[in-house]
């Protein structure tokens, strides 16, 4: 049975600091990409950034320089760390593993079959 559990949501302070991570289960993890994507009230859900299998990265522009995607191969594990957050940065973020998307010989995201429960990030003062 997959899983993919996230975990480290919250509140804090903009300007702030959060981490995230995903423990996944139930399929080898290794060779999917894998990806946090977030929602905001009323919005669309939008892809925040991607790690392909073998380590290539994806950014959205508006995070781009303030936000880092990781994963432990070992531990089954993706992480997003979240620097200088920003109010617009609140929504529900949602972790998801899948097949690897490249553009024009760039990887561009994922495509993906997997779906985490999602966490709360809430950036206020």
């Amino acid at each position: 049975q997959v899983q993919l559990v996230e975990s480290g949501g919250g509140l804090v302070q903009p300007g702030g600091s959060l981490r995230v991570s995903c423990a996944a289960s139930g399929f080898r993890f290794g060779r999917y990409a894998m990806g946090w994507y977030r929602q905001a009230p009323g919005k669309e859900r939008e892809l925040v950034a991607a790690i392909s299998s073998a380590g290539w990265l994806y950014y959205a522009d508006s995070v781009k320089g303030r936000f880092t995607i990781s994963r432990d191969n070992a531990k089954n594990t993706a992480y997003l760390q979240m620097n200088s957050l920003k109010p617009e940065d609140t929504a529900v973020y949602y972790c998801a593993a899948g097949k690897e998307q490249w553009t024009d010989y760039v990887f561009s995201g994922l495509s993906a079959n997997y779906w985490g429960q999602g966490t709360q990030v809430t950036v206020s003062s």
